[in-house]
């Protein structure tokens, strides 16, 4: 087959834990068990017919790896599983997945709709560069439906959610999003980065685009960058089209090292949001915490939304730290186990201040409006023993002024 798409006929139900071993299984004779590197930029034709046909085949796995390469099959071929979409469609970084599948489906003189938090980089794709090309945004809480049904206008094309959002861990009704879109024949785009496909299946809560910073959980090792976008076949080969031309194309290698990531996904998933629940009910507990936002807690203000849309709650808790800015450059200074780096979802546990980390792109207004307090923490979880960060995290606390 030339791209990851697996016709009806073919598809085998398996597990989850199944599927991110063997969902790549079929799509080459290739005797190897471990999957080979198809490192090259262009591939032989035996015959100009070949080579017609190579260079006018949609999403061609053998012809130049800019338009496909045998690796990214594979890893598409999973990542669509998962989602449980048709097709899917690698690029060189989550970022990269976004702008090109937004760029592909709107012109001059179209209307987007977008939740009024999203990843930082999201938002200035929709607040400062779509108006640039004619592109209107109009943008609505995340967890009103009426305002987004309010926004919608006669030449609304997307509408575009992130859930749980970076960082604050609010919830976006997907069914709801979905059913809103459904009634004025609007496509809609979620970005799955904060839960995997393993916690949240956005596809099957009615939405047709899911994309991902798989540089995050898919990956899980910190150690490439890279996007995915599913969706089915022909929305894919539109957004493909765009890609081929943008040109934000996933190395043959990195594709390698998603691949190899993927194969231990389940395994890392169950552990990450056993860990993050666990410790999100101990911060909760602690005196030199002031509040801790995470889906898995009864006390967080959507948990039976994030309980009927999710499986798990994933690797990110939040949380605030008493005594303000200070205190809590402190405490992030005190870890010792828990890694001071941005990104999430991977093996070993990170934290970050957030408002030091975007103090250079955002006022504290705009923090404050985003809903990001001076003294927030945003801590992805990995997949350390549990006691092991209770004590990193306790220690880090005890060393604070009373």
């Amino acid at each position: 087959m030339s791209s990851a798409h697996r016709p009806e006929s073919e598809h085998t139900a398996w597990h989850e834990q199944t599927t991110v071993l063997h969902g790549d299984s079929g799509l080459s004779p290739d005797p190897d068990v471990v999957a080979p590197i198809h490192y090259s930029a262009t591939f032989r034709a035996d015959t100009p017919e070949q080579f017609a046909e190579m260079a006018t085949t949609p999403r061609a796995t053998g012809f130049y790896t800019r338009y496909g390469n045998p690796v990214h099959q594979r890893v598409e071929a999973i990542l669509a599983e998962l989602e449980g979409t048709e097709s899917a469609l690698l690029t060189g970084s989550g970022m990269g997945a976004i702008s090109t599948t937004i760029l592909a489906l709107v012109s001059a003189g179209d209307h987007v709709i977008a939740q009024d938090r999203h990843y930082m980089s999201t938002s200035k794709l929709f607040a400062e560069i779509l108006p640039r090309y004619g592109v209107e945004v109009s943008f609505f809480d995340q967890t009103d439906l009426k305002a987004l049904e309010a926004a919608i206008r006669p030449n609304t094309r997307l509408i575009m959610v992130e859930t749980p959002v970076n960082p604050t861990l609010a919830i976006t009704d997907l069914s709801g999003v979905a059913q809103i879109a459904g009634k004025h024949d609007i496509l809609t785009i979620a970005d799955n980065t904060f839960a995997s496909p393993l916690n949240q299946q956005p596809h099957a809560l009615g939405i047709d685009i899911v994309l991902h910073s798989a540089t995050k959980y898919l990956g899980g090792h910190s150690d490439i960058m890279a996007g995915a976008i599913c969706a089915n076949k022909a929305l894919c080969e539109k957004i493909w089209a765009m890609h081929v031309t943008l040109g934000a194309v996933l190395s043959p290698m990195d594709a390698w090292l998603l691949l190899r990531g993927l194969r231990t996904l389940s395994l890392r998933v169950e552990r990450i949001n056993h860990n993050a629940l666990a410790l999100a009910a101990w911060l909760e507990q602690h005196p030199g915490v002031e509040a801790v936002f995470y889906p898995g807690l009864p006390s967080h203000p959507q948990h039976a939304l994030a309980a009927r849309q999710m499986r798990g709650f994933g690797a990110v808790v939040a949380f605030s730290i008493r005594g303000g800015y200070e205190a809590t450059r402190s405490f992030v200074s005190g870890l010792k186990l828990a890694t001071h780096a941005v990104s999430l979802g991977g093996v070993e546990t990170l934290a970050v201040h957030t408002a030091a980390m975007w103090a250079g792109s955002m006022t504290e207004p705009q923090m404050r409006a985003a809903g990001i307090e001076l003294n927030f923490v945003r801590m992805s979880v990995g997949v350390e023993h549990i006691e092991d960060l209770k004590a990193d995290l306790a220690h880090a606390l005890a060393a604070l002024p009373a």
